[in-house]
């Protein structure tokens, strides 16, 4: 731990902070420990939404509230948190039980997610608000400012054209099966009562994302 603090040259007086940043409940209760990441993680994930908020506010003054959400959206979402926790090395300190938690690999990977909001907080509680944001602005600034894409929106995308062209979108369940701990879900978009693209996930919204994506691409639309 103390060589991930030194690589962001974070120098702490509370290192169990950071231990408990990275313990997830499946750890905590093997070895009995009195605490996991969770609290920690609700506290970081407010922390990231208000910083990327303000970087994109001073950014983009042009702007209005919808846009400067679908753009925050990209940087805050759980593909853009895997991405983070992995490049700088968070994901290596994960404290997991494999043994007792029957984790599948897509559940182990939005751990690794939740870790870097968790590490968020223990660094604001630990260092202050400006280490936090100094870290931010190290560590995912140049992404925005490269507009790297993490999440392409399909679903606005396609309701926008249904607004537009007066069509109705829906949703529809194909199939869900599975283990209640390893499910996936067979959603379909319809159009107008027709199908235009079907999509499986580990959970509807994913699922969903990918109809809409295939639709998007049978109709010609521009993704957003």
């Amino acid at each position: 731990m103390n060589e991930l603090l030194n690589k962001f040259n974070i120098k702490t007086n509370n290192l169990d902070i950071y231990e408990t940043a990275f313990t997830h409940s499946s750890y905590a209760v093997k070895q009995e420990l009195p605490l996991d990441y969770e609290r920690l993680e609700f506290l970081g994930d407010s922390i990231l939404n208000m910083i990327v908020s303000d970087i994109l506010f001073k950014m983009h003054p042009n702007f209005g509230e919808g846009k400067l959400t679908k753009i925050r959206a990209n940087y805050v979402c759980q593909q853009a948190l895997i991405f983070y926790s992995h490049k700088f090395g968070l994901d290596q300190y994960v404290k997991l039980d494999f043994e007792d938690s029957y984790l599948t690999k897509n559940e182990v990977l939005s751990i690794t997610a939740d870790v870097f909001e968790s590490f968020l907080g223990a660094i604001y509680l630990d260092q202050g608000f400006d280490t936090v944001k100094k870290f931010l602005i190290e560590t995912i600034y140049p992404y925005i400012k490269q507009k790297l894409i993490f999440f392409y929106d399909y679903k606005s995308s396609i309701k926008e054209y249904g607004d537009a062209n007066e069509v109705k979108v829906d949703y529809k369940l194909l199939e869900e099966k599975g283990l209640p701990h390893n499910k996936t879900f067979k959603m379909c978009i319809l159009i107008d009562g027709e199908q235009y693209g079907t999509g499986v996930g580990k959970n509807k919204k994913d699922a969903e994302q990918l109809a809409a994506k295939e639709a998007i691409s049978k109709l010609n639309i521009e993704s957003k």
